[in-house]
């Protein structure tokens, strides 16, 4: 039996809208027809159409640190508002920031205890913090972003572009590479990022997958 079934005359499948029996068990979507029994059906009505949730990867959360600003109650309610069901962390605006084992487990503590939908996380690559980035990747991000230029943040150091070349031999997960003043970092010369004009750089890694379906009002995941 099904934990959960959404019944929809109009719901998005494969780019597609089409009537859908969606089938939970275990917070895992495991069908889409026929319609099984269910501890719980949801019948959406006529007018409804049931999309997907959204995945918002690059998310400022000021927690722990100033909250007032933007903490994972407040911004976890707001995505969910929005059919944002899942929200990525980026590394620099809490205190600490997300630089360490150690860091990252407040944060993710600090999710547990207020976010209504699932978290996931950046960490960061700053000078120093090479022989963290395993343990990161071991701790549960999902990849790395670095800095070639001031970030705005003391704590959050830009990198040189050696440090840039060991993080990304580091482990193999993404990595973000944030730039945004000229003649400082990577340039032409080393044909990566261009003239510098553009912010970001992502770097091809190998995440697991998301597997995990939640109801927006469900438990947050760390």
């Amino acid at each position: 039996m099904l934990d959960l079934r959404i019944d929809a005359a109009a719901a998005a499948v494969d780019g597609d809208v089409r009537p859908a029996a969606v089938g939970v068990r275990a917070g895992v979507i495991v069908s889409l027809a026929p319609a099984e029994p269910a501890a719980e059906v949801v019948a959406l009505g006529p007018d409804e159409v049931l999309l997907p949730g959204l995945v918002d990867t690059h998310v400022h959360i000021d927690e722990p640190g100033p909250s007032d600003l933007e903490g994972f109650a407040s911004a976890s309610r707001a995505g969910a508002a929005g059919g944002v069901t899942t929200l990525v962390d980026m590394p620099l605006d809490s205190s600490p920031v997300t630089t360490s084992v150690a860091a990252l487990a407040a944060k993710q503590a600090a999710a547990r205890a207020s976010a209504t939908v699932p978290v996931g996380f950046w960490g960061g690559l700053v000078p120093g913090n090479l022989a963290e980035l395993p343990a990161l990747a071991d701790a549960g991000v999902l990849g790395f972003k670095c800095f070639l230029s001031g970030s705005g943040n003391p704590e959050f150091p830009p990198v040189s572009f050696h440090e840039l070349l060991a993080g990304l031999a580091a482990c193999a997960l993404p990595l973000q590479v944030q730039r945004e003043r000229r003649g400082r970092g990577l340039g032409p010369q080393h044909g990566r990022l261009g003239s510098g004009a553009g912010p970001h750089a992502a770097r091809p890694g190998h995440p697991a997958p998301l597997r995990r379906v939640d109801r927006p009002a469900g438990p947050a995941a760390a």
